[in-house]
């Protein structure tokens, strides 16, 4: 299988597009790109596989100054990208801040979701996080922080949130030179205060009416989205919650082959109804 690197603006080919069906769309987070669902993709089966980039992350960075780049408007740009590119339905599936895109984009358009994966994402009040508040708090003085600074505070952030030393410094080795390509602490600064707890609070009360197939795995040891919130989204959304014992974060680059399955499972859902 395989995919697509995307942008609102310009759409750069990345993957020869394959599968039938509807098109499944990845949305990653923070601090991470597309990249993130580099080790899922090839095991999507029978599916166009796309995994869109948020403006202001990632090669997209620049594409964030001066644009609202909050949880609410990456909803309505997901949506505009997709009207734009003819594609009428599809599977979403996100991580961290691209569960929060997800939810926001099936709240407002529930015709266009054919079905939600869900893994260790932003809901209801969980976010931002301690990390991702101080930054924000922190921004006149990190804006101008040494290079150093922000590869000290990502390295701490993959660490925390990956079950290997190995699998910390391959995401830190992905993700990180985007930062380093453009203004480095300035833009992971504009990411965390452009982060609204309201986006999803605003439509949590709204999950329960969604009737769209949808699955989540959740990294039980997650320090940042805790298990309970996988809970409480499973609950909401009448769907059932894998838990990875043991497992952090970055769910979708310490256990690729399981995210993929499970996003198999969900098409097989989808196809039935």
């Amino acid at each position: 299988m395989n995919s697509h690197t995307m942008t609102v603006d310009d759409i750069e080919m990345r993957w020869e597009e394959t599968g039938t069906g509807d098109p499944v769309i990845l949305v990653h987070g923070i601090p991470t790109c597309p990249a993130l669902w580099r080790d899922v993709v090839p095991h999507v089966e029978n599916r166009r596989v796309l995994a869109w980039e948020m403006p202001g992350y990632g090669a997209s960075i620049p594409q964030g100054k001066d644009r609202d780049i909050s949880i609410s408007a990456q909803a309505d740009y997901l949506v505009a990208w997709m009207r734009s590119q003819g594609i009428t339905k599809a599977v979403l599936a996100g991580h961290d801040l691209g569960g929060g895109v997800v939810q926001v984009a099936a709240v407002r358009h529930p015709e266009m979701v054919s079905g939600i994966f869900l893994t260790n994402v932003i809901s209801y009040d969980s976010w931002p996080v301690p990390v991702i508040q101080g930054v924000a708090a922190a921004g006149s003085i990190l804006k101008y922080a040494p290079d150093g600074s922000l590869h000290r505070l990502l390295k701490m952030i993959y660490s925390q949130g990956h079950e290997t030393k190995e699998a910390a410094q391959a995401a830190f080795d992905t993700h990180s030179g985007h930062y380093d390509r453009n203004e480095g602490a300035a833009d992971f600064v504009r990411q965390a205060q452009s982060l609204d707890v309201g986006d999803t609070k605003s439509i949590a009360d709204q999950l329960p009416n969604l009737n769209i197939p949808t699955r989540l795995v959740w990294g039980a040891a997650d320090d940042f989205q805790k298990i309970e919130y996988g809970e409480r989204l499973a609950k909401d959304l009448k769907a059932p919650l894998y838990r990875i014992e043991g497992g952090k974060h970055f769910t979708p680059e310490d256990h690729p082959k399981l995210i993929a399955d499970e996003i198999n499972t969900l098409i097989k859902t989808v196809e039935a109804n």
